[in-house]
């Protein structure tokens, strides 16, 4: 099942939508990743006729680096022991079809395309016991735009990671696929710079929920970008850059330098 989130002139405000082909149905407002039961078909939208939004609009985003091992070695970083994990702002996500914006701060803005874990259920503190992956809703397309220059020079990832529009997520959730074996890939202006496997993953995404369960709570609609394959480059503008997870689709976002 794609689960997408739409604007459209019906509408009264921003609402989650079950997506099947090119039909688009609305879902209650209060809609909060439960079970889906598709409306009736008198609802039922196009996709033409509306617009995607980001697919989610997470209290926060939890990133994991260095998940790869030939990414922390292009960057000349040693594979952490525990997954390294930092924040990326909620006011950096956009959606697929939007602009990301380069800021006149940095000479080196990259991609880095991911597999992105949607949080369906309240997880704190899970135990072994319990499957992690209950706690999924869904999977999207992640790109952890990255101003590279600014991230080496503080250290410390938060404002290298945080401009606005550095978090383009969809287009879509889809609920069933195995996060253990999908291919992720990510094209700038149509050549393949990114091309890897969650397999390659050295922490899994099971593991990496409950580990992040026993830092913090992860709430319904919660995002973590899961790492990034090797091959991350600089982006320009006037540049388009694709980011592919297999089974789900493709995000794809223009690039612009910031006006002002």
């Amino acid at each position: 099942m794609r689960v997408c989130r739409v604007s459209h002139e019906s509408l009264p405000a921003a609402r989650y939508a079950a997506l099947s082909g090119s039909s688009v149905f609305p879902l209650p407002s209060d809609y909060n990743f439960e079970d889906i039961q598709i409306p009736n078909e008198e609802s039922v939208l196009t996709l033409d006729e509306v617009k995607l939004l980001a697919p989610v609009a997470p209290s926060k985003i939890v990133c994991v680096g260095r998940n790869y091992r030939e990414h922390a070695a292009e960057l000349g970083n040693k594979m952490p022991d525990e997954p390294l994990l930092f924040l990326k702002a909620p006011s950096a996500v956009i959606g697929s079809g939007e602009q990301i914006e380069i800021p006149n701060a940095s000479q080196q803005v990259e991609h880095e395309g991911e597999l992105g874990v949607v949080i369906g259920r309240t997880a704190r503190n899970l135990s072994q016991h319990e499957d992690p992956l209950n706690y999924v809703f869904g999977y999207t397309c992640v790109n952890d735009v990255t101003a590279r220059d600014l991230q080496r020079k503080d250290v410390q990832f938060t404002r290298g990671k945080s401009f606005d529009t550095f978090c383009p997520v969809g287009p879509w959730i889809e609920t069933d696929i195995d996060p253990g074996n999908v291919a992720v890939e990510t094209r700038l202006n149509g050549e393949v710079k990114q091309k890897g496997n969650t397999a390659d993953m050295a922490f899994p995404v099971h593991f990496l929920i409950r580990y992040i369960s026993e830092i913090m709570t992860l709430y319904p609609g919660d995002l973590i970008a899961t790492g990034t394959p090797a091959g991350v480059s600089r982006m320009k503008h006037g540049d388009t850059v694709e980011v592919e997870v297999a089974g789900i689709g493709v995000l794809r976002n223009e690039v612009h330098d910031r006006i002002g």
